[in-house]
C-alpha cells in the first residue's frame, strides 16, 4: 500500500518551509516513527517520521525545496521489510524507480542531482552503481575526479560550490599573504530573525531606560539555598532567572501597559503573563515562553528554562512553545555584556535586559563600599509606554531584587 509522506500543518505565523535535509534515499528501507527528513521553518525545525514500516519508493520534495503546509514529500511503500531479505513485492516495486527511463533520463538520489545541475555535468556520463543503474553521490565524484585528471588545464566551473571559498591576494600582507572568504546562504531562521529586528526598529517608537541594581541580598540568598534548593526540588539548580522572572510578573501586574500589545489603532491589554526567555542557539536567537508565569514558583520557573533551553540546542521546540508571549527577558551578562539595549519582540511592548554582574564602588548609607552591581535595562514602545511608566517598571523590577523577600510575600 502505498502511502504519502506530507509536510506537517504549519500554523498561521508560518508561511512556508524549507527542505533541510533527508536522513534516506529513495529506494530505502525504513522503519516505522524513523527519521525521514527534517523541516527548516523561520521559527523551527520539524521533524517528518515515517508513519509505517516500508520502502521509500520516490521523494518528491528534494533538498532545499521551499514547501507549503501539508505539502507532499515522498511516497512510502507500506510493509514489513527486514534489511537482511526484503520480500518479493516490496523488491519488485521499489527497483522499478530507479531504472532509467524510456527518455533517456538516469535515475538518481536528491544529493547526487544537486551536484550533477550544479557542475553542469551529463547524466548519461556517468554510469551508476546503484541498485538498477542508480547513479549516486560517490558515482558523480568519481566522474569528476576523473574528469579533472584528464583535463587538468581545463578551468573550475563559474558556479562554485556552496559554501564558495575565495581567495584574495594581498600584496600589503606580503607576496604569499592570502585572505580566505567563505559564502555560504542565510538559514531560514536567521533570515527571519533579520526581518522581525529590522521590523522592529522601523515600526516601533522603540526607547530604552536603564537601572542598575545590588545584586548582593539576592547572591547571598542564592548562597545560603542552593544546595538545600537543589535537594529538594529534583536537581533543579537556584539561578538568578527565575527571580527575575518572578520579579517582572509582580511588575507587569502593577505597569499593565508594559504587559499590553498594539494590534492596529486598539491596545490589547493581557490579564496573564506569558514570559518568553531568550535564548541562544547556532542557529540563532530562539524565544520559547513560559505560559502563565506568575502562577509558576521560583523552582517550576528554573526547570521550565533549563527543559526550554535544552530543547532550543537540540532542535526539539515545538511552534506553540514559540508563540505568544506578552513581555520578553533576556540575560546578556550570561556571554560577559556589560550594557546593551534589547530590541523589542514585536508585537511586545517591552523587553528587560539583564547583564553581567560586576563589583563597583557604590554609596550604602554614606559610605564607598565595593558591591556586585547589575545593570538593567528596559526597550519599551513609546507609542503606548510613557518614560514615567517605564522608569517605574524598572525600579519596581529593581526593588524586588535587591529585596527578594518581597517577591515571595507579593508586597
Amino acid at each position: 500500500m502505498a502511502i504519502e509522506i506530507k509536510a506537517p500543518a504549519f500554523p498561521e505565523s508560518v508561511a512556508d518551509g524549507e527542505v533541510a535535509a533527508w536522513h534516506k534515499a529513495e529506494g530505502d528501507t525504513v522503519a516505522r516513527d524513523e527519521l525521514l527528513v527534517e523541516i527548516e521553518t523561520d521559527k523551527v525545525v520539524m521533524e517528518v517520521v515515517a508513519p509505517e514500516s516500508g520502502v521509500l519508493t520516490s521523494i518528491v520534495a528534494v533538498e532545499g525545496e521551499t514547501i507549503e503546509s501539508e505539502a507532499l514529500l515522498a511516497v512510502l511503500e507500506a510493509g514489513e521489510v527486514t534489511q537482511s531479505a526484503p520480500s518479493s513485492s516490496s523488491t519488485s516495486k521499489t527497483v522499478e524507480p530507479v531504472q532509467p527511463s524510456e527518455s533517456g533520463e538516469h535515475a538518481m538520489g536528491p544529493a547526487a542531482r544537486a551536484m550533477i545541475d550544479e557542475h553542469g555535468i551529463d547524466p548519461a556520463a556517468i554510469t551508476g552503481s546503484g541498485k538498477g543503474g542508480r547513479v549516486t553521490k560517490e558515482d558523480v565524484t568519481k566522474h569528476l575526479k576523473n574528469s579533472a585528471q584528464a583535463a587538468p588545464v581545463k578551468p573550475a566551473p563559474t558556479a562554485p560550490a556552496t559554501p564558495a571559498v575565495t581567495t584574495i591576494p594581498n600584496d600589503s600582507f606580503g607576496p604569499s599573504s592570502e585572505r580566505i572568504e567563505k559564502r555560504v546562504p542565510m538559514t531560514r531562521m536567521r533570515a527571519r530573525i533579520a526581518e522581525r529586528l529590522l521590523e522592529a526598529t522601523q515600526q516601533t517608537a522603540m526607547l530604552t531606560t536603564f537601572n542598575e541594581v545590588n545584586m548582593a541580598p539576592l547572591m547571598k540568598l542564592r548562597s545560603q539555598y542552593k544546595e538545600s534548593f537543589e535537594k529538594a526540588h529534583n536537581g533543579t539548580r537556584l539561578g538568578f532567572m527565575g527571580f527575575f522572572v518572578k520579579a517582572c510578573c509582580e511588575a507587569l501586574k502593577r505597569y499593565p501597559a508594559v504587559n499590553a500589545s498594539i494590534d492596529g489603532s486598539d491596545v490589547v491589554y493581557h490579564g496573564y503573563q506569558d514570559i518568553g526567555v531568550a535564548v541562544s542557539t547556532n542557529d540563532g536567537l530562539v524565544v520559547p515562553v513560559l505560559r502563565d508565569a506568575d502562577f509558576m514558583s521560583i523552582a517550576d520557573v528554573e526547570a521550565a528554562i533549563r527543559d526550554l533551553g535544552l530543547k532550543a540546542q537540540d532542535k526539539k521546540l515545538t511552534i506553540e512553545e514559540m508563540t505568544g508571549g506578552t513581555f520578553t527577558v533576556s540575560n546578556g551578562g550570561v556571554f560577559g555584556s556589560l550594557l546593551s539595549t534589547p530590541i523589542l519582540n514585536p508585537p511586545q511592548t517591552g523587553i528587560l535586559g539583564m547583564h553581567t554582574i560586576q563589583e563597583r564602588p557604590v554609596a550604602v548609607n554614606g559610605e564607598v563600599v565595593i558591591q556586585p552591581m547589575m545593570y538593567l535595562a528596559l526597550s519599551y514602545d513609546h507609542r503606548l509606554i510613557d518614560g514615567k511608566t517605564a522608569v517605574q517598571f524598572l525600579v519596581t523590577v529593581k526593588g524586588f531584587i535587591e529585596d527578594p523577600a518581597r517577591i515571595l510575600l507579593q508586597l
